[in-house]
């Protein structure tokens, strides 16, 4: 019975992942989870998502947090070259296509727990609704 309990303990952050997997896919986005490798580098963007300020030239304070070594899952549209993946926002409930997904990035605790969504501000959608 010991065993059987700690097999579904060490399991449940699997079953967990599997359970973001499906809900990204049924948000027509492709799912990536695993430690960041560098410190996020700012990229410009020609219109404000999220916390990100239309042609601001600083890091988002949502995504300035993530280091090196930040645990991620992250739900968007990959780079057509396979280099990545944007759109990690939520689309501000417009229904979710593969070239506009319901995204996300959320970051995982050592303990296993995910965090909300850290680009879930719809405060900017008027931009392109």
């Amino acid at each position: 019975m010991k065993s059987t309990l700690l097999a579904l303990l060490l399991l449940s952050p699997l079953c967990s992942f599997a359970t973001e997997q499906t809900n990204c896919s049924a948000n027509k986005g492709t799912f990536l989870t695993g430690p960041v490798t560098t410190s996020p580098k700012f990229q410009a963007a020609s219109q404000t998502l999220s916390d990100y300020v239309k042609n601001s030239t600083s890091m988002p304070a949502s995504l300035a947090a993530l280091k090196a070594g930040t645990r991620l899952e992250v739900c968007g549209e990959k780079y057509s070259d396979g280099s990545g993946i944007h759109w990690v926002h939520n689309n501000c409930g417009d229904t979710p296509s593969t070239s506009a997904p319901n995204g996300w990035t959320k970051t995982i605790a050592t303990s296993g727990s995910v965090s909300a969504n850290l680009e879930r501000s719809t405060n900017y959608c008027y931009l392109w609704n």
